[in-house]
């Protein structure tokens, strides 16, 4: 077994071609493991939040908790994704300066994974959403946020997307603390055991 201090200089070192490999973050969760391709080139700050939160084991015992469906999405644009990260949503890592969509380029399309939050400045790494489907309502410029802002999205589901219509599919009828998530929180938290970087060869 590689451990995930070496894997993360290997991959931090492995170049193809003379491209810099992007970093892999497997979620091990008791419905299968989510694969996660995190482009630190494009989305520098965020990615290292999220990174922070799988290095320091911050997820291990961690869940997915929320599921948002156009049945009970209680915000405008509509919009499909899950939610998960640290219980509760907060660490105490700090929170990041916000990356736009129109900073990095990386747009909220199917898989793509990114930052939650309030207000610009107010994201870490301990909360985030998975997109199910294309959702350009909460990219730069759309409305799903008042200030126009968008979400920060850092990285991209490249193996496990089942595992993550799973999640999207079960009950949700958990105690909110907001009208806003009412009927969005999971009925039974999907939860996370293991959150590691993966190498180029598969191996933590």
């Amino acid at each position: 077994m590689v451990s995930k201090t070496v894997s993360a200089h290997l991959l931090a070192a492995l170049a193809v071609g003379g491209v810099q490999a992007q970093t892999m973050v497997v979620l091990e969760t008791e419905l299968g493991d989510i694969s996660i391709e995190v482009y630190e080139d494009r989305a520098p700050i965020s990615s290292a939040s999220f990174l922070d939160h799988v290095d320091g084991g911050y997820f291990e015992g961690g869940a997915f908790y929320r599921t948002v469906t156009t049945e009970n999405d209680n915000g405008s644009p509509i919009i499909e994704v899950v939610q998960g990260g640290v219980i509760g949503g907060e660490s105490d890592l700090p929170t990041v300066e916000h990356e736009s969509t129109e900073i990095t380029g990386i747009l909220h399309e199917d898989g793509v994974v990114s930052l939650g939050r309030t207000d610009p400045g107010t994201a870490s790494g301990a909360a985030f959403f998975i997109c199910i489907g294309d959702q350009p309502g909460l990219d730069f410029g759309a409305a799903r946020n008042p200030d126009g802002l968008g979400f920060a999205a850092f990285g991209r589901v490249v193996d496990g997307m089942d595992v993550v219509h799973d999640i999207h599919r079960r009950e949700a009828n958990g105690p909110s603390d907001s009208p806003y998530t009412e009927g969005q929180i999971l009925t039974e938290p999907v939860g996370i055991a293991s959150a590691y970087r993966q190498n180029a060869a598969g191996n933590e």
